[in-house]
Formats: structure tokens, sequence, C-alpha cells
């Protein structure tokens, strides 16, 4: 088990900083699906009480992405396409409406952290570095959803979608991944630009919806890592 990651922030409790960069590690896949998790050994790396780490455990089992088990232990669940494609269903009613929405009134100020966001991701591009990528993509997200004045509807999402996250992880892996996600972006903020929110919502779903056509490979690819 590797939680050299886990770093801790001030602002937050303890609990919520494990719960934060435990849920982190396991959509990296640095915590494996099936791997099992000690209490004990990541409160004594980490230096803190059984506690916060027991409270973590109990928030990511309501998360579904670990799997408490009463005198058996804690593992990092597998990943189930079901839970998957019910997440990924969620994400796109609700972010093709804020795509919609963004036409009609987006925060200037936004729209210019938006060119920085997609500069960032061209250079994960080139340097074929999904981690960066992925963290920036969802800094893309939250910032239409920012711009759009639908904050809410983005702490929705940020709750359900760690199972597409996941995949995501793996499908990014692939080389003509990062390119065409890229594209994906540029055509959503353009539609954004345009104030076309027909446009908008039909690239939004494109983009959404590109990983259905990638799941069957990546689950037979990875079988040991899905139900």
């Amino acid at each position: 088990m590797n939680i050299e990651r886990l770093k801790f922030e001030s602002s937050e409790s303890t609990a919520v900083q494990i719960e934060r960069d435990l849920r982190e590690a396991i959509i990296r896949l640095d915590l494996t699906p099936g791997a099992k998790l000690s209490e004990q050994e990541i409160a004594t790396k980490l230096g803190v009480s059984r506690q916060p780490v027991r409270e973590a455990l109990i928030a990511l089992s309501k998360s579904k992405l670990v799997s408490v088990r009463p005198n058996r232990g804690t593992v990092v669940s597998r990943i189930s396409a079901r839970q998957m494609m019910e997440s990924r269903f969620v994400r796109e009613a609700i972010e093709t409406a804020v795509a919609a929405r963004a036409c009609a009134n987006f925060d200037p100020w936004i729209r210019s952290t938006i060119d920085d966001i997609l500069g960032r991701q061209e250079e994960a591009v080139q340097k074929q570095d999904y981690h960066l990528f992925r963290k920036e993509d969802e800094q893309f997200h939250l910032a239409i959803a920012t711009g759009a004045g639908c904050t809410l509807a983005w702490s929705v999402i940020a709750d359900v979608k760690a199972h597409i996250d996941r995949v995501c992880n793996l499908q990014l892996r692939k080389l003509d991944s990062l390119g065409k996600l890229m594209r994906e972006h540029q055509a959503i903020i353009e539609a954004i630009d345009q104030r076309e929110p027909d446009k908008a919502v039909a690239a939004m779903r494109t983009h959404l919806n590109g990983i259905l056509s990638d799941l069957p490979r990546i689950e037979a690819d990875n079988p040991e890592l899905f139900e």
C-alpha cells in the first residue's frame, strides 16, 4: 500500500485530509482495487490516532470506494462498471445543462483562466503526462461550472465522479486519448464563446460519452481491476 502521497493542510480536519488523499490515491490507482487498508498502518505512517483514519475510511465506504468488512478488514473496492455508468449519467445530465447556461451568461474573469488551463493541458499532451492532464481536466470542468454560476452543480458532480475518474485514469494512458480530449475541451469552450447552447450541449455530451466506447477495451485490458 502506497500512502506516501498523503499530505496535510491546516484548514481541514485530519479526517477530511486523510479521506481526500486516500480518495486521490484510489483514483490514481496508487491504491489498487482489492488492496487491503490497515487503520493502524495508515495511522502509524501519518503519526495520527486511529480515529480520524477510521472516519476517513467510513466516508470512503459511503462513496463505495472501499469496502469495510467486519472482522475481515477494509479493502479498496474493485471498479464497478454499473456504478461508473450511473455516475456518468448523472454527470452528463448536470454538465450539459451547465454548458447551456454558460452560453447565456459567463463570468469574463473565469473565462480568461480557462485559457491558462487549456495551455497547461496542451503541455500535458506534449509530455504525455496523464496525471497532470486529469488534474487540469477537473479544473476545466470546475471553471465552466463556476463561470456559469453553477458551483453547487459542481459539488454534486464531484461527489459522484470518483467512479468515473478511475476508469478515466486508465483511459488517459492510451497514447491518443489526451489529444482527443484536448480537442473536445476546445470545442466546448468555442461553443460557449459563440453563445450557441445547442452546440455547447452537443460538444459536452460527446466529451462525456467518449468513455463509453472505450470501456469494453479498458475492462478487457484490466480484468483484475473490475468486479
